[in-house]
Formats: C-alpha cells, structure tokens, sequence
C-alpha cells in the first residue's frame, strides 16, 4: 500500500498537468491549421511560438509548485518526468512550425499535415485524460485513453515510412535534394511530437499504477 494513499491531496498538480495537456492541444491544433491551410505562415507560426513560450511558463509553475510543496500526489520524480516530456512534445511541435519558415518551404508534402493531425488526435486524448490523473477509480479509463494513443503512433509511423521510402523519387537536382532533406527533417520532428505524446500516455499509465 503506497504512502500517498493515507495523505491529503495536493490538487494543483493535477490541474497544471492538464492546463499543460490542453496547451499541448491547442499547439497540434495552431499546427494542423498551418499544415492544412499553408497561407499566412509568419502569423500561424508565431501562434505556434506563442504557445510554446505559453508551455514553458506551465512547465515553470510547475517545477516551482514541486519545490514549494511538501505535500505531493505522487513521487517526485515522476512528476519531473511527466513535466519534461509534455515540454518536450510542445517543443518538437514548435520546431517543426519554426523550420517551415526559417527553410522557406513553399509548399509541404502533404503527408506534413496528415502526421500533424495525428498529433492533434494523441493531444486531444491527452486533455481528455489527464485532469483524472490523481483519481484512481479512473485507472481504466485512462489505459483505454493510453491505447488509443499508441494505436494512433503506429499510424503516424506508417505515415513516415511511406514518406521515407519516396522522399527522393525523382530528386536530380541539388536544390531538389536540400528540399527534400528539409522536408524530411520536419516530418521527423512531428514524428518525434507523436512518439512523445505515446511517452506522456505511459508516464501517465505508469504513475497510475504505482498509485493503485
């Protein structure tokens, strides 16, 4: 039986988790938005910006609130963990919204926008979830939410592979050959956002079991 059980409750926690899930939702939506309606880049990419510097101030209070409370939800560094890794997701989503613009791509492969809303999709289940994360009648609930996460990763790496195999497919010309790596260089980094959406799922999973 784990400590946690017998000591009052630090709700805090829970509510800036899920203040940051729903940040990170609202990043993979901004994104999604530029991929699928490529015009106005500079201010859809500043959206982006905006509310990765919105993810860092969460990720702040939190790491403030840890050092403040003596009284946690959970051990501490499990909530180290699940602050980084959803800092860590914003940021892939972040950087691959700043590379559009700093590599001036004129149009994205559409499979760009396709692995995006898989991100959004793993990000919106992520908000869905993670307010429940100190309730342990939901442990079930939060797994289902879990495997759904992973499921829609497998997807996000088909997606890639496909991109992979045919990414150079008639690339002759050198400046074909620096679009191409560009462009693969983004699609890895949303494929990163949705391997780190997966992460947060097992942290998450794994914090709930500790605490049965």
């Amino acid at each position: 039986m784990v400590l946690s059980k017998f000591m009052p409750h630090n709700p805090k926690f829970a509510a800036k988790f899920a203040e940051a899930a729903r940040n990170a939702h609202a990043t993979a939506q901004a994104l999604v938005d530029l991929l699928e309606n490529y015009t106005d880049v500079e201010r859809k990419v500043q959206r982006v910006l905006d509310l990765e510097h919105e993810g860092d101030r969460i990720t702040a209070e939190v790491t403030n609130l840890l050092a403040e409370s003596f009284i946690v939800p959970f051990d501490r560094e499990d909530i180290l963990a699940l602050n980084a890794e959803l800092d860590d997701l914003v940021d892939d989503m972040e950087e691959a919204a700043s590379k559009l613009s700093l590599y001036g791509i004129g149009r994205p492969l559409p499979q760009m926008a396709q692995l995006a809303r898989v991100v959004e999709q793993q990000c919106a289940l992520l908000a869905q979830g993670m307010p429940l994360i100190e309730d342990g009648s939901k442990v079930g609930e939060l797994r289902q939410l879990s495997q759904k996460i992973r499921a829609l990763e497998d997807e996000g790496d088909r997606i890639s592979d496909e991109v992979a195999r045919h990414l150079y497919d008639g690339v002759t010309e050198v400046p074909q050959m620096i679009l191409a790596m560009r462009s693969g260089e983004i699609l890895n980094l949303i494929e990163d956002a949705s391997d780190q959406a997966q992460r947060v799922a097992r942290t998450v999973e794994s914090i709930l079991l500790k605490n049965a």
